[in-house]
């Protein structure tokens, strides 16, 4: 049995006695000061880990001041502040040991829109897609674009001046930024733009910090002119963290204080509101795929290809390419970036053109031609083929496998994974092949394996060294490839950080800046921050300040990480190897990606935030001498703990005694099981499989609630109910019944069994009955006439239309149905994590699938869920003893059977709102029932949308009521909403019973919209 994990690591004394007095205030957020809370923001997409001691939500930019304000109490002078925004910096910007402010979850709002004008005021927890999907109907977009836009916030993208494919035309974010409105320590709002003449005189007259402020600004920037000018390198990602260069303009003698803060990593101050330039969509884009026979080939190239008047000159190595078609994004682009006959594509150029004159798009993309076509007929500068995309949508698909390209580097078998620290350098193109020639044999040299891409027209390349941070040798060799890599960039004249920030790497600013610059940077953090309280260590420290900056050597996850046994992080590596890439924050709500985080907007309820409890979870286990895969060993033997035992414990934790499981345990009950993360993230964090042992392991010491085993058994009662179902719905139907199973069980909104039953639906219908002897007579050839019908429990006893619908449709295209005898899937039972009942009844199952496959007959499920279960759990659970069987969805077995002719159109047209678990387990399955549809003469149209809250039985449970719902609003409703009901199909049992919940009307499956058609 798992112990009490009893420890906490306690918040501070002072840091306390603020959140209470803040708490007196007019502060309207939130605070949270839970350890789950507090170890959801510890890290980010680095190596790094800092536990604050507490997270704040502020609603409003007031919010903040009252904050700021308090901290000027003498009692709290020691209080320390870190603002955070998505949480995706690749060196620990927004990680801190004292108080995190986080702007994403309430300060998201775009405030006012000035078409006219060409610009948008938003606040800074707006997530960038966020911002590009609300100007998109008004034919305008802001341009800086990142890999992580889904769900990378404008606070950030201002914060790091970030930038990324496209910043030759387009810039960084600070070429952007036209105003901010920030909080300064002192609870000062500065309102700061480009200023000259009596306006900036008047600022700069102020008694107060913020005049204190552009006094600095102006004698640094305006004095020191030459030394900035010679000391900045001409490169387009220019030098971050402070801005120098581009503050001060000599010629009208204006001041931006914005180019200050666009870089500064929240060194200086709380970026609560921002006006933004945005500019108008291109009409015209074209996208070529550009394959290469060596990755070296393809940097050499750039340059020819920058020279075309390109946008965008990509590159992407084969290490990049190979991981991507072993990931689900492959589907989307796989004929956008097809194989070489006889050639091995080892490197990718994507290269964009963008006009407003078709004409003059035309003429580029036609020059670019021949002069590939040149290349390729000669065999010169290794380009072996081309791909041309004129179609938004699939120039968005190559992007969008471009994006993920950069968590799929952290998917790589093995301990050692490629982490972010020497990622983002950057010289200047010309030197950027002789540049790389350095840096690969450096690493070669410590023989290291590695990932490249980037954005070569700008000299920038993401480079991910693959090393295993648990162990403390390879630790070092961070330390010993940063400082060469820093050697290496000033020899070829460029920078360390051209596009991520500093962060950790402050330590560095220094050597780049130079003593006389850097000290002047000092002197601006100390006008902005006199006592080092806003992001302290990152950038620079105040001028009077003996404090150090932050360094490489900081505290790193592998520090915690190690402490775990390596035969548990192997076998828990769903957990161990999430690095903190935030997909699973992805803002868009059409996306199947972790409904749970999009509604809470709590980091503890994303993949992400749970694999991070799971990992301190085992650690603190590991420290108490526990051997937790021994622990599920004996449970897999029958040894539990007493009901005694269970009952004192679970009485304990009604009195409040604190167990560090609880924590985890509140995060994991949010998870809706629907498998979304284990294809969606690009390491496949896989939730639902962790979770199912945790909650095997803790109701080992805890009883379990009774709605635990409503759900888990439902395939031992509904069998039974299912035999006189007019019976038991008399009673289900009661509202007395609903009541009493609210209030005992926990469980709502029960659906009544189906009536009348499978057999009676089917009794006139001529279906052949299950014989084993007799289908094992059958000859080869009489085989192939037949088709075998996996039940499970809630089509056949919840649903049974569609399951007499699918043997009506088999029998109406010639084959022979018949049903096989009703086998426990399981799934219920995993969901619950009665995992030893699941070994137990996924055992008797794959026996009986496997006899029934040595028949040679088809299988075909009618639930996707419980179809793909025998895919992935059952592996997971018998391993090599789970056989060879193959249960098909129906439209995987119809589509390899469609013969003749293609039949005219009949007009009809359906949408299908595909299910969660399905569309990410299965990616083809939508194209697949178009395919179907069409070749019936319907016309099928597949709707994006995100999980509509049902998944996992999860919105009848009492507790989730409210999320269910609002997670069906999020991308079911208004999709709903649009159509006709009875155009509008799901495969999903869940998603059908959401629907008719919500609705009051039930959609139809394909197959019973395929049989109408037939």
């Amino acid at each position: 049995m798992i112990p009490n994990l009893s420890h906490q690591e306690n918040i501070k004394q002072d840091y306390f006695a603020f959140l209470s007095a803040l708490s007196a205030t007019k502060y309207s957020g939130e605070i949270e000061k839970s350890y789950a809370s507090r170890l959801a923001v510890a890290t980010d997409n680095s190596v790094y880990q800092c536990l604050p001691q507490a997270v704040l939500f502020p609603r409003s930019t007031q919010d903040i001041v009252e904050i700021c304000k308090l901290a000027q109490d003498a009692q709290f002078k020691n209080i320390r502040f870190s603002p955070r925004g998505g949480g995706t910096g690749t060196n620990g910007q927004s990680l801190s040991n004292d108080l995190v402010l986080d702007l994403s979850r309430f300060m998201n709002q775009i405030i006012e829109l000035n078409e006219g004008e060409g610009w948008v005021r938003v606040q800074t927890g707006v997530v960038k897609d966020q911002l590009n999907d609300y100007l998109r109907p008004f034919g305008l977009f802001f341009s800086p674009d990142l890999s992580t836009s889904n769900r990378a916030t404008i606070g950030g993208m201002v914060s790091c001046d970030a930038s990324g494919q496209g910043s030759l035309v387009y810039g960084k974010t600070s070429d952007h930024v036209l105003a901010l409105k920030s909080v300064l320590v002192d609870g000062q709002v500065l309102d700061s733009a480009p200023l000259m003449g009596d306006a900036l005189a008047e600022q700069s007259a102020r008694q107060d910090s913020i005049g204190a402020v552009y006094r600095q600004v102006i004698e640094t920037c305006a004095g020191k002119q030459p030394q900035i000018e010679q000391g900045f390198p001409k490169l387009n990602r220019f030098l971050t963290g402070y801005d120098l260069k581009h503050v001060y303009d000599a010629q009208t003698g204006s001041v931006d204080l914005t180019r200050i803060l666009c870089g500064a990593e929240g060194s200086l101050a709380f970026i609560t509101e921002a006006k933004l330039h945005v500019q108008k969509i291109p009409t015209y884009r074209t996208l070529f795929n550009v394959k290469y026979d060596s990755f070296q080939s393809a940097l050499q190239n750039a340059p020819f290809l920058v020279q075309a008047n390109a946008l965008s000159v990509e590159t992407i190595d084969s290490k990049v390419l190979n991981l991507a078609k072993q990931d689900i994004v492959w589907h989307s682009v796989s004929r956008l970036i097809t194989d070489v006959p006889n050639k091995i594509v080892e490197g990718l150029n994507v290269v964009e053109f963008v006009e407003e004159d078709e004409q003059i798009q035309a003429q580029k993309v036609n020059d670019l031609i021949i002069k590939l076509d040149q290349l390729i007929a000669s065999e010169e500068a290794g380009v072996i083929a081309y791909q041309i995309c004129n179609d938004l949508d699939d120039i968005n698909k190559i992007y969008g496998m471009r994006k993920k390209a950069v968590g799929l580097l952290g998917k790589t078998a093995g301990s050692a994974k490629p982490i972010a620290f020497v990622e983002d350098t950057c010289v200047p193109p010309e030197n950027l092949a002789a540049y790389i020639i350095e840096f690969r044999q450096l690493l070669d040299d410590h023989n290291l394996h590695y990932g490249m891409f980037g954005h070569v027209d700008a000299g920038v390349l993401h480079v991910r060294p693959a090393l295993d941070m648990c162990d403390p040798e390879q630790e070092k060799m961070l330390r010993n490839i940063s400082d060469k890599v820093v050697a290496l960039t000033s020899k070829y004249k460029g920078l360390m950080w051209g596009e991520h920030g500093k962060g950790f790497r402050s330590e560095y600013s220094p050597e780049f800046f130079g003593e006389e610059l850097f000290t002047e940077l000092r002197k601006i953090k100390a006008v902005f921050d006199p006592q080092n309280r806003v992001n302290p260590g990152k950038i620079c420290t105040p001028i009077n300040s003996d404090e150090l900056l932050v360094s490489v050597d900081a505290v790193k996850r592998g520090t915690f990480d190690r402490q775990i046994p390596i035969k548990v992080r192997e076998s828990f590596k769903e957990s161990i190897d999430c690095n903190g890439n935030g997909l699973c924050f992805n803002y868009d709500t059409k996306s199947p990606m972790c409904p749970s985080v999009k509604i809470t907007r709590d980091r503890r309820h994303s993949p992400k935030g749970r694999a991070g409890l799971m990992r301190e979870w085992l650690r603190q286990l590991a420290n108490n001498d526990i051997d937790v895969l021994q622990l599920e060993e004996d449970l897999y033997a029958g040894k539990n703990a007493s009901i005694f035992r269970k009952f004192t414990n679970t009485l304990g934790k009604r009195k409040g005694e604190y167990d560090f499981s609880h924590e985890v345990m509140e995060a994991m009950q949010g998870c809706l099981a629907c498998k979304a993360c284990t294809s969606q993230c690009p390491i496949q964090v896989d939730v639902p499989t962790f979770r199912a042992r945790f909650m095997h392991l803790y109701h080992d010491r805890y009883l379990r609630p009774l709605k635990d085993y409503f759900v888990a058994y439902v395939e031992q009662y509904a069998p039974v109910m299912g035999k006189a179902p007019q019976f038991f719905n008399f009673f289900m139907g009661m509202k007395l019944t609903a009541t009493l199973t609210e209030k005992f069980v926990g469980m709502v909104d029960i659906p009544l069994l189906s009536s009348p039953t499978l057999s009676a639906s089917l009794k006139n219908q001529d279906v052949v009955e299950f014989d084993l002897s007799r289908l094992q007579a059958l000859t080869d050839a009489q085989r192939k006439e037949y088709v075998l019908i996996v039940q499970d429990p809630f089509t056949t006893f919840y649903d049974t239309d569609v399951v007499r619908d699918v043997v009506l449709t088999i029998k109406k295209l010639g084959y022979k149905p018949v049903i096989l005898p009703f086998k426990a899937n399981g799934k219920p039972q995993h969901i619950k994590g009665f995992l030893d009942k699941f070994a137990k009844t996924a055992k008797d199952s794959a026996q009986f699938l496997n006899q029934m496959a040595d028949l040679n007959i088809p299988m075909v499920g009618t639930d996707p869920a419980m179809v793909l279960c025998y895919r992935d759990e059952y592996k997971q659970a018998l391993g090599e003893n789970r056989g060879n069987f193959h249960v098909q969805l129906f439209q995987e077995w119809l589509l390899t059977r469609l013969s003749g002719d293609k039949k005219a159109s009949n007009g009809k047209q359906y949408f299908l709102l595909g299910h969660c678990t399905e569309v990410t387990a299965e990616p083809t399955s939508s194209t697949d029932w178009a395919a179907i549809f069409n070749h019936f003469g319907a016309q099928f149209i597949n709707v994006p949308v995100g999980c509509c809250g049902m998944a996992g039985t999860y919105g009848h449970d009492a507790a989730h009521l409210a999320d269910s719902k609002a997670i069906y609003s999020l991308s079911w409703e208004a999709e709903i909403a649009k159509r006709e009901r009875g155009q509008c199909l799901a495969t999903g049992y869940s998603c059908r019973s959401q629907v008719k919940r919500i609705e009051g009307q039930t959609l139809k499956h394909p197959v019973q919209a395929l049989l109408e058609i037939l």
